[in-house]
């Protein structure tokens, strides 16, 4: 008979301690013991980046808390028959009577369980040293006023958004992305200020969406800001919840219902009153990309180095320079928007680079390494079928699309038949776009065949 239960199979504990700590024994076999400063290390350049006036304790147990429920998501695998897992983190905090307060610990849960559909229970304990005794903080010295934060990285819908609506250097912009950031502290808040060194064996990985909503919080509870910019267009905000894989929860990272449970969260926990505004929420991504190049007058080629694919592996690597793989639905969502915005991008932009081909396989700009195209064929397969299959719903009945629209609208404060028509008509907009990028690629594409339930073998 098997050790445990099905039931027990989905558990899992994560137990933090600090430095040498070792007196805290797990108490079940599914758990595992993480030290601070070994497993997750703080850099002492990144954190002095947050080490502003203003800078309180509460933040540091916020990127404690983060960088623990990372290791957790990342090193507990899903089964293939049941998405959902039990876990009970515990971790040392400064503030221990507010983290034991019900409503802090209810609002959190409740936000983490939208957000990666697990069920999440927390046990707390004080720190043993006050994590800023030794800080170094400084003045926030910005020149202009900040209007608002904003998660930046190398993306695309990041550099149009701020584009859009930065003004005088208005945004303070909260980078997430650790690609091409040279040493020594340039600008506030210029990392996530930890790294997690646990073996990604669940793919996932939703805890994302939390480290990033809790890095631009923590930066606007120090600047004194109420609005935080989510960059996201509608079919990457909208989309992974109109339409969830088979067997795999919604992905609600970027949907306002998460939005408005970590506003809750962030209030009761730091006392600040902030919101997740969405700008872009009802536009399409080529629709952002042509309001940035009005906006801005910036040249169209200001746009090629930033990154879209979801692709960190090796077998997108060409000449040791990581490329963008041209086919998964991020990748994709890019090409049909520039394209949409009347933009050439160079053939070397993805490593997949001629989509007229009718085989995927040669229309590859490199053979420098080796390559997994079993990979290449899921992600490009359910990327085409998942733009495909959203452009169908621009003409689905109104049963279908009344229930996202209400829900989006309860968490908004707006009016149903006014959401339900935004809603119906961003998909009308994206199937307009998707259906002229498609037949710009020829008859003989292999992302056709692709689309109508095709396999390359």
């Amino acid at each position: 008979m098997n050790k445990y239960s099905r039931k027990d199979i989905n558990n899992f504990t994560l137990i933090v301690v600090e430095d040498d700590d070792s007196s805290r024994a797990p108490s079940c076999t599914n758990s595992k013991i993480v030290k601070l400063g070994k497993d997750i290390e703080f850099s002492p350049t990144a954190l002095d980046s947050y080490n502003y006036s203003g800078w309180k304790p509460l933040h540091h147990d916020l990127l404690v808390l983060s960088s623990a429920l990372e290791y957790a998501d990342r090193t507990k695998r899903r089964t293939p028959s049941r998405w959902h897992r039990e876990f009970k983190i515990v971790i040392p905090v400064n503030d221990l009577p507010r983290w034991n307060e019900h409503e802090v610990r209810t609002s959190l849960s409740e936000a983490l369980k939208k957000l990666t559909g697990d069920n999440w229970d927390f046990e707390f304990y004080r720190a043993r040293e006050n994590c800023i005794a030794h800080a170094r903080q400084r003045h926030l010295c910005f020149g202009d006023k900040k209007e608002f934060a904003i998660a930046f990285s190398d993306g695309l819908d990041s550099k149009c958004v701020t584009g859009i609506y930065e003004s005088n250097s208005s945004a303070l912009k909260v980078r997430i992305s650790n690609r091409g950031i040279k040493s020594g502290v340039k600008e506030p808040f210029d990392r996530i200020p930890f790294t997690v060194k646990a073996r990604s064996n669940e793919s996932s990985q939703r805890t994302r969406g939390f480290k990033f909503a809790v890095a631009t919080a923590i930066a606007a509870d120090v600047a004194g800001i109420q609005k935080i910019i989510v960059p996201e267009s509608g079919q990457g905000a909208l989309g992974p919840v109109l339409l969830p894989i088979h067997n795999v929860y919604a992905d609600y990272r970027n949907h306002p219902s998460f939005f408005r449970k970590m506003e809750r969260f962030i209030r009761v926990i730091l006392g600040h009153t902030l919101i997740y505004e969405q700008p872009r929420l009802w536009s399409t991504k080529g629709e952002t990309i042509k309001e940035y190049l009005k906006i801005t007058g910036s040249p169209a080629n200001s746009l090629n180095l930033t990154r879209s694919c979801w692709q960190t592996r090796w077998n997108i690597e060409s000449s040791n320079i990581r490329s963008q793989c041209g086919l998964c639905a991020a990748c994709l969502l890019r090409r049909m928007s520039m394209f949409s915005a009347g933009i050439n991008e160079p053939d070397d932009a993805y490593m997949f680079s001629d989509l007229s081909n009718n085989d995927f396989e040669k229309s590859r700009i490199s053979e420098s390494n080796a390559i997994s195209y079993r990979t290449m064929i899921q992600y490009g397969i359910v990327g085409a079928r998942h733009l495909d299959h959203l452009s169908q719903l621009s003409s689905a009945k109104d049963v279908y699309l009344l229930p996202y629209a209400h829900a989006i609208a309860r968490t908004q404060g707006s009016d149903k038949d006014l959401t339900f028509e935004q809603l119906r008509q961003l998909l009308i907009r994206h199937s307009q776009e998707w259906k002229e990028f498609v037949s710009s690629l020829g008859p003989e594409t292999f992302i056709k065949n692709w689309i109508i339930g095709g396999r390359y073998v």
